[in-house]
Order: structure tokens, then C-alpha cells, then sequence
């Protein structure tokens, strides 16, 4: 069994990127796909580099926001336009494996997962390999195991609309592959994970993720605010994603 795969990355001044993810999405051995690229009013020259593939390839597809949104927006504008059963996720800067959609799909399918997720490698933006592999766990993420560990990476979450239709990102600025993969988990279902590097995270100097002291209090925020935690919870639960990501981020990489 094959089915389509709908691809989904927002697009925004990627121009020295973009061409690195989609021929890492054409050099899939499953063919099976399509790629909805939405651009977020780029002022760079991404949108001609994309419709260059457009007009090669009949499984990319090039959407357009009107104003500037940010990647919520334009991920769910993708999704909306999807046909495919599975939805994935690829970031402008991020590229996969050359079997990441085989091995991926084939393991959902086995295990009847409607949503699920795999380990990652890190890039520079050079392309080359930094930090160690981030292993995800051996056993299925539940809601409150998501918010312990943020194992859950955008360029490695699949789900299946025919076991959970379509789910859209939350409407926040920051996060909402994160709140996603909450409410997801919050219904009831559960992620299972693959633990083979299949993709590879590109880390970008200045990039909204780079910043780890805002990060920390914007994600104490989004418990409290967008979570509805109690304080107490709150508290329980930065405290584990703030060790578990100093592991990630900092002991992987003086050990690498």
C-alpha cells in the first residue's frame, strides 16, 4: 500500500535553503508525494527558485499568502490544500534522508499509527553533520510525555487523515507545530515513535530557535497560558522540558 503523502513547508527568505529541501523531497525512493510550498510574502528571490521546480515538477505546488503571517498561517493553508492521506512536514531549511517517506510510511502503516515521529540529525548551514543523533523514545508519546520532552521535531511528525482527518496548526505566532502535536496527543492519541535518523534539523545562526533565553520564557508562557496549567504544573513541567532540553542542546553537542 502507497498512499500520497502531502509534503507541507511554509517558505520565507530561504532563497539559500529552499533548493536543499526540495531536492531532498524529489530524491525520495517513494514517489508517491506532493509538496505544497507557501510562500509568506518572501522579499528574497525564494519564490523564483520554487517556481523553477513548479515548472519541472507537477507534484509541487507554489501558494501564496496575501499578507505576512508566519509559518501557522501558511502550514495550515497547505494543509487545506492537501489530497494526500499522510501529512508531513518540512521546513525550508531542513531536508530529509533519501528514505525518509519509505521507511516512514511503511512503519505507520505496519503499526497503524495515526501520528508519529522519527530521530533526527543536526546540520550546520554549511551542510555539515553537527551534535549526536536525538534518539526519540522507545515507547508511544502520550500528552503529558510531549510535555516533559519536546521529542516531537516538525521535519519528523507524520499523521494519517484517514484514522484522524485533518488538524490544523493553533493560531499562535511562535510554537504551533508544538501546540499541534499537543492537541493531537490531548484527544487521545497517541505518537509512535521510529527511532532511525531520517532527517536532519539545519541550525541557522539568528533563527527564532537560536535564542534559548527567550525560548525559556515563552515556553513557561505556553504551559501556563495556552495549556492551562496550574501554576504547580507549570513549574512540574518547564522543569523537565528545561533539563531534557539542556541535554539536547548542549551535553550532545560537548560530547559530539
Amino acid at each position: 500500500m502507497f498512499p500520497k503523502v502531502s509534503i507541507i513547508t511554509p517558505l520565507y527568505n530561504a532563497q539559500r535553503f529552499v533548493s536543499l529541501a526540495i531536492d531532498s523531497v524529489i530524491s525520495q525512493s517513494y514517489t508517491n508525494w506532493e509538496m505544497i510550498i507557501v510562500d509568506d510574502c518572501s522579499s528574497d528571490n525564494s519564490v523564483e527558485i520554487v517556481n523553477k521546480y513548479v515548472n519541472v515538477d507537477s507534484r509541487i505546488t507554489l501558494l501564496k499568502l496575501e499578507t505576512n503571517s508566519g509559518s501557522g498561517p501558511a502550514r495550515n493553508k497547505a494543509i487545506e490544500f492537501a489530497s494526500g492521506r499522510i501529512i508531513a512536514f518540512l521546513d525550508s531549511d531542513d531536508i530529509w534522508a533519501p528514505n525518509k517517506l519509505e521507511v516512514h510510511v511503511k512503519f505507520m502503516i505496519e503499526n497503524k499509527a495515526a501520528f508519529s515521529h522519527t530521530s533526527y540529525g543536526f546540520i550546520d548551514e554549511s551542510g555539515d553533520t553537527v551534535n549526536k543523533t536525538y534518539h526519540v523514545s522507545n515507547h508511544p508519546i502520550d500528552y503529558w510525555d510531549l510535555l516533559k520532552r519536546t521529542e516531537i521535531s516538525c521535519l519528523t511528525a507524520m499523521y494519517d487523515t484517514q484514522l484522524i482527518g485533518k488538524r490544523y496548526m493553533p493560531p499562535l505566532r511562535r510554537k504551533q507545530d508544538y501546540g499541534l502535536w499537543l492537541s493531537i496527543l490531548k484527544s487521545g492519541v497517541v505518537s509512535i515513535p521510529l527511532d532511525q535518523e531520517l532527517a536532519f534539523y539545519r541550525q541557522v545562526k539568528g533563527s527564532a530557535t537560536s535564542n534559548k533565553s527567550k525560548l525559556i520564557f515563552k515556553h513557561l508562557v505556553f504551559l501556563y497560558k495556552h495549556q492551562n496549567l496550574n501554576i504547580f504544573q507549570t513549574v512540574y513541567y518547564f522543569s523537565y522540558w528545561a533539563i531534557n532540553g539542556f541535554k539536547k542542546y548542549y551535553i550532545n553537542k560537548f560530547f559530539n
